[in-house]
């Protein structure tokens, strides 16, 4: 009996414009419990790719399922089962840390304690307790960051879609952000991290995905991508510099 993907992409073409498509018949899984790296050069299509995703987009062929849903057939069954943290936090600037987390919170549903409890341990692993009642307005890129994490994350949704995590967090905000994302995974959830630190995701993602001018070139696990590429044992970030540059 096979396994549904979380998120299932197929044929995906798409862009800005009809006559000038950024992706071109994109193909991915993301299955349950599973952490994928979407990696590539600015401007591969890793950013259009994830506004598919999130209906910020819709595409010129192709497909886009999450948990066997279309946003065309059950849009609130779509969007409810995903979550999503942008490169750039967006905040409302007159509310204040909790207050953004507690809006998530009942926009997703999630009951009173469970919203409490998480928002207590959120707080406490991005050491923001200091910070729950400051504006937005108030607080630096890092800790503006930290609060589009946290309120990605006080949700449990089936699917997170991650662009670009890290820029603005401290050492100590990146590894913070990693141990979750994998007790997130370890309890079934599902993963799709954009980045450009491929010495930091190499070791946390399962299997990696490489866009480049807006096609996949390669995908699967480190492993299986090096041999393919007749060599064997080489670093992310030495494979991803042959495919992309090398005309692998």
């Amino acid at each position: 009996m096979s396994i549904t993907p979380v998120l299932q992409i197929t044929g995906l073409t798409g862009g800005y414009s009809l006559n000038k498509p950024v992706l071109h018949d994109i193909a991915l899984q993301v299955q349950p419990g599973e952490m994928v790296g979407l990696i590539g050069l600015n401007g591969a299509g890793k950013s259009t790719t994830m506004k598919h995703i999130l209906g910020l987009m819709s595409p010129h062929k192709g497909e886009i399922r999450v948990n066997d849903k279309t946003r065309l057939s059950d849009p609130e069954g779509y969007h409810g089962a995903l979550s999503f943290v942008p490169e750039s936090p967006l905040l409302y600037e007159e509310m204040t840390v909790r207050e953004h987390v507690e809006f998530t919170a009942r926009a997703y549903g999630v009951n009173r304690s469970d919203y409490e409890s998480r928002s207590i341990q959120l707080a406490k692993l991005f050491r923001m307790e200091d910070k729950m009642d400051t504006l937005s307005s108030h607080l630096s890129k890092g800790m503006k960051q930290k609060v589009m994490i946290m309120c990605a994350f006080v949700a449990r949704p089936a699917l997170y879609v991650i662009d670009e995590p890290f820029l603005g967090l401290d050492p100590l905000g990146i590894r913070s952000l990693l141990d979750f994302m994998m007790d997130l995974k370890k309890s079934g959830a599902s993963i799709l991290l954009s980045s450009h630190i491929l010495s930091t995701i190499e070791n946390y993602c399962d299997r990696f995905i490489v866009l480049h001018q807006g096609k996949v070139v390669a995908s699967g696990t480190l492993e299986e991508m090096t041999a393919a590429a007749g060599q064997p044992g080489q670093s992310l970030e030495q494979l991803f510099y042959e495919l992309v540059q090398g005309g692998q």
